[in-house]
């Protein structure tokens, strides 16, 4: 089993501090266990704390007033994420973090870790680094929902969850409710959306399988925009 010390040299944040440091702060963690289904914390909370996923899966999940779901991120082991509050007071956690799995974390306050960011340059720095990677994503994000028609977000989903589907049949792993939660539509639209691939021959379909029949013709769908489709 991966100690969080070694979890901790991994991550290329912790990893800019000197091996002494990283030990205090693995010291000072707060480990947690969730269930699969289990909430870390809720939309709106003001939630000052940092973690790191060292098993399972946490996702962080948008929800409309109508019920629908967007899965904005999926944090896999060695990844981290931070509430608002974190770095600015009483800012409220504009998603829902659940695990997707059965997770295990590793939780910072802000209090815990602010003498290290203040005093350590290389460590703020990484950090900054990793806050404009997850910004560059939600850009992705927004830019798809406003300007990709859904079938377009359905297929480039199916390319990158199915790629081993390829003309083989693979178990399916999604179902309607997460396919849909991943590109923001209803579960209703993912599948009128994949009935319609199957009749273009474009995929083929069973309750328990899934193969790609037509790679290139789904990347061709992925690639329009809301004017062409």
């Amino acid at each position: 089993m991966v100690s969080l010390s070694e979890w901790l040299a991994k991550n290329p944040i912790f990893s800019s501090l000197p091996e002494r440091e990283r030990l205090e702060i693995a010291r000072t963690a707060m480990p947690r266990k969730y269930a699969e289904g289990e909430s870390l914390a809720f939309y709106g909370d003001v939630w000052p704390y940092l973690f790191l996923v060292t098993a399972g899966s946490i996702q962080a999940i948008k929800e409309s007033s109508e019920g629908r779901s967007l899965i904005v991120l999926t944090l896999e082991p060695g990844e981290l994420f931070w509430g608002l509050a974190f770095f600015e007071d009483k800012a409220p956690l504009p998603v829902l973090l659940q695990a997707q799995s059965e997770s295990m974390v590793y939780l910072w306050s802000r209090d815990q870790l602010l003498p290290w960011l203040l005093a350590n340059g290389r460590f703020s720095w990484e950090l900054s680094r990793l806050m404009v990677r997850r910004m560059m994503r939600a850009s992705t994000i927004v830019e798809e929902l406003a300007f990709k028609p859904v079938a377009s977000r359905l297929a480039g989903l199916l390319l990158d969850h199915y790629q081993g589907a390829a003309g083989q049949p693979v178990p399916r792993s999604l179902t309607l409710d997460q396919m849909a939660a991943h590109i923001g539509t209803t579960r209703e639209m993912v599948c009128r959306l994949l009935y319609r691939f199957s009749d273009q021959e474009l995929i083929h379909i069973t309750r328990t399988e899934f193969v790609l029949n037509d790679k290139s013709g789904l990347i061709q769908l992925r690639g329009q925009d809301a004017d062409s489709a």
